[in-house]
């Protein structure tokens, strides 16, 4: 049991069970990762950027999950890192994290991966920052055409390799013909690639990880109601204005849903890459602030993370261990009011 030091507000802390893919479990490990992360900001702007995998292509994902989302990082790693490297592009060495997600609001399969880049990088040698454009990261349209090329030339030759599963209602592109087939079906449409705007600085760079690092497929902030065999949820619209609308599904489609997004064991979805991979990031990061004039910021500490979410100026203390039963005892009782 937790309670604010200052509104009085008490609230049940689950001890983890190590699950990563379990809604209540990821808090504390997000904090922690975000509380290393933020000695690692750069003075500078950062952009968001989105890779998308091509629905077409979403069942050998499924099928294959280690293998084609490796091949979807190491092709939006690629990418990234050739066309920035590009002397008639940016011309220097960037940095960047990378997130996988494989779901949308619905819980449908949607892979997609998220990468948030420093607005610059170091010279070839090394001896200077080069700064992007305020308002100019890297060209969409060179960037889709080279992803698109890097990953299907991956997925063949993995197909020719006999590294891919397929099985079920995939067992047709077991015949080089078809699959030939697929890979010119996928070849055609434009690929998903969308740059957002800058953040406007190291502080909104770690509001926006805090939402996406260590999110599961859903929280269960969303689940309206489970009754009935079914399941409620609540999801949004993006397609009309973002507006917010509940899904009802039978819950054997529920937990179809959710389970597609269950990584394989050890799976990193996490990477990092450029000046910011793990072999040489404290070295090269070192570099970039001497050329930006810049120290480290500040680390974030420990209690700093387990600022009151609801005052918002308190900070959550432990003040007892509970068993399951008094657990389940203080769910069902009568909350008092908040004190403040």
């Amino acid at each position: 049991m937790e309670q604010c030091d200052r509104c009085g507000q008490r609230a049940i802390s689950y001890n983890s069970c190590l699950n990563r893919h379990c809604p209540k479990c990821q808090a504390a490990a997000q904090q922690t990762w975000l509380a290393e992360r933020s000695t690692e900001l750069l003075p500078v702007p950062y952009y968001h950027v989105v890779f998308t995998l091509p629905h077409l292509l979403a069942p050998l994902a499924l099928q294959n999950k280690a293998l084609v989302y490796s091949l979807l990082f190491r092709a939006v790693a690629q990418t990234l890192l050739q066309i920035a490297a590009d002397p008639k592009r940016l011309a220097a060495k960037i940095g960047f994290m990378a997130v996988l997600h494989t779901w949308g609001q619905t819980m449908l399969h949607h892979p997609h991966i998220h990468c948030v880049v420093p607005a610059g990088g170091l010279s070839p040698d090394h001896r200077r920052w080069i700064p992007c454009g305020p308002k100019f990261f890297l060209p969409v349209h060179v960037l889709r055409v080279v992803f698109r090329g890097k990953f299907l030339q991956a997925l063949q030759l993995a197909f020719k390799q006999h590294k891919l599963t397929l099985a079920g209602q995939l067992v047709p592109l077991q015949s080089p013909a078809n699959f030939a087939a697929l890979l010119r079906a996928a070849a055609q449409p434009n690929w998903v690639v969308y740059v957002k705007r800058p953040f406007a600085g190291p502080a909104q760079v770690l509001t926006y990880l805090s939402r996406y690092t260590h999110r599961i497929a859903i929280t269960n902030s969303r689940l309206v109601s489970i009754a009935n065999g079914s399941v409620t949820f609540r999801w949004r619209d993006y397609a009309h204005g973002h507006q917010t609308r509940t899904m009802t599904l039978e819950a054997n489609e529920f937990l179809r849903r959710f389970l597609l997004h269950v990584l394989p064991a050890s799976f990193v979805r996490i990477r990092y890459f450029g000046l910011l991979a793990n072999r040489h990031r404290g070295q090269l990061l070192a570099l970039c602030r001497s050329h930006l004039k810049t120290v480290p910021p500040p680390p974030s500490t420990a209690d700093d993370a387990r600022l009151c979410p609801y005052c918002r100026s308190g900070r959550m203390r432990v003040i007892e261990i509970l068993s399951p039963i008094q657990v389940s005892t203080w769910l069902h009782a009568p909350q008092p009011e908040n004190s403040s």
